[in-house]
């Protein structure tokens, strides 16, 4: 099972985000579009799932803070994110899971770097969020 942080509501799974450090999730660790900006030992938060029936309930926000909050307590000093910079533009659901800027500066993310990738026709941006 991927590292990551369970929602819950009314004792049913409603969503998962997944959580880990970057030097452990390949994709980010070794990524030629997304850039490492400094040698801090980052934790990335790096897809987001919410359940058909509890969308639009706020849980996504509780589930990167429940992220946020895992990551401090196993010692990391920067969570970061990689959404899209869609403007406000609806984002397909298939490509969703990598969240929207808005969604991550609601809960303190700020933007970063650029990145040279795309999701769902949209810029990817990297977002941090300092933990200390």
């Amino acid at each position: 099972m991927a590292p990551g942080v369970l929602g819950y509501v009314d004792g049913d799974v409603a969503g998962w985000v997944g959580v880990a450090p970057r030097a452990e999730l390949h994709p980010f660790a070794n990524s030629r579009k997304i850039p490492h900006i400094d040698d801090l030992p980052v934790w990335s938060v790096w897809c987001i799932r919410v359940r058909p029936g509890y969308r639009r309930h706020g849980l996504t926000r509780a589930l990167i803070e429940g992220a946020v909050g895992y990551a401090r307590d196993s010692g990391a000093p920067v969570v970061e994110s990689y959404p899209t910079d869609n403007g406000g533009s609806t984002v397909d659901t298939t490509m969703a899971f990598v969240g929207t800027r808005s969604m991550f500066e609601r809960v303190g993310f700020t933007k970063a770097a650029d990145t040279d990738s795309i999701a769902g026709g949209f810029p990817r941006i990297l977002m941090r969020r300092a933990l200390n």
